[in-house]
């Protein structure tokens, strides 16, 4: 099991992490819902969560960005870029 985990990329690792991180704040949040059982609370705890899901989108691409930095051109990663932008803008708008 050991060699298995050393074999894993590093950026790979902490992308994965910051999912599962995000997915534990999601069933964490389903579960308060179902003990609270009032319709105010959910939608303040579901406001919550409306701001999780884009911040561990940005941290995810960042973490990923940052480790292929080296390996893509500038017009590439600026085109990456301006794709997170417009999904953002999709969300919000």
């Amino acid at each position: 099991m050991k060699h298995w985990l050393r074999s894993i990329d590093s950026s790979v690792l902490a992308m994965a992490g910051m999912r599962m991180l995000s997915a534990l704040i999601e069933l964490s949040a389903a579960l308060l819902m179902l003990v609270f059982n009032d319709v105010r609370k959910a939608l303040a705890i579901n406001a919550v969560l409306a701001a999780v899901g884009p911040t561990v989108l940005i941290v995810t691409m960042a973490i990923g960005l940052l480790s292929l930095a080296d390996e893509l051109s500038f017009s590439r990663l600026a085109f990456i870029a301006l794709g997170v932008v417009l999904i953002l803008f999709g969300i919000y708008k």
